[in-house]
C-alpha cells in the first residue's frame, strides 16, 4: 500500500520494477503484459492519449482529475521508456546535464 510520505522518486521506482517485471508476463492477466505485447506504437499511442486527457483535465482546472491522469501519463511514458529500451536512470542523466542551463539556451543547442 502506498502512504502518503512516499515520494514521488520512492513510488517511480517501485512502478518501474513492476514493469520491468511483467514485461513477459502473461497478457491476459496483466495490463503492463497486455501493453507490451501490442507493440511499441501502440504504447506510443496510449501514452498520447494519457496526456491529451491530461492536457484537458488540466484546462478545465479540475485538480483531482489532473492528478489521475497525470498518473496514467507517467505509468504509460515508463512503458514506452521501457520498450524503447531506455530506463529511468537514461533520463536522470540527460536531467541531470541540463542542470544548471536555462532552457531557452539548451533548445538553442539543440537546434545547432
Amino acid at each position: 500500500m502506498i502512504e502518503v510520505s512516499d515520494s514521488l522518486g520512492g513510488v517511480l521506482d517501485r512502478v518501474w520494477k513492476v514493469i520491468e517485471d511483467r514485461r513477459n508476463a502473461d497478457p491476459e492477466k496483466s495490463h503492463t503484459a497486455r501493453l507490451f505485447a501490442r507493440g511499441r506504437k501502440k504504447i506510443a499511442q496510449k501514452f498520447g492519449e494519457e496526456a491529451v486527457e491530461a492536457v484537458i483535465e488540466g484546462a478545465r482546472g479540475d485538480a483531482e482529475s489532473l492528478v489521475r491522469e497525470s498518473a496514467d501519463v507517467l505509468y504509460h511514458l515508463m512503458v514506452l521508456w521501457a520498450a524503447s529500451h531506455i530506463t529511468p536512470d537514461d533520463i536522470a542523466a540527460e536531467l541531470a546535464r541540463r542542470e544548471g542551463i536555462s532552457g531557452i539556451d539548451e533548445k538553442k543547442a539543440r537546434k545547432g
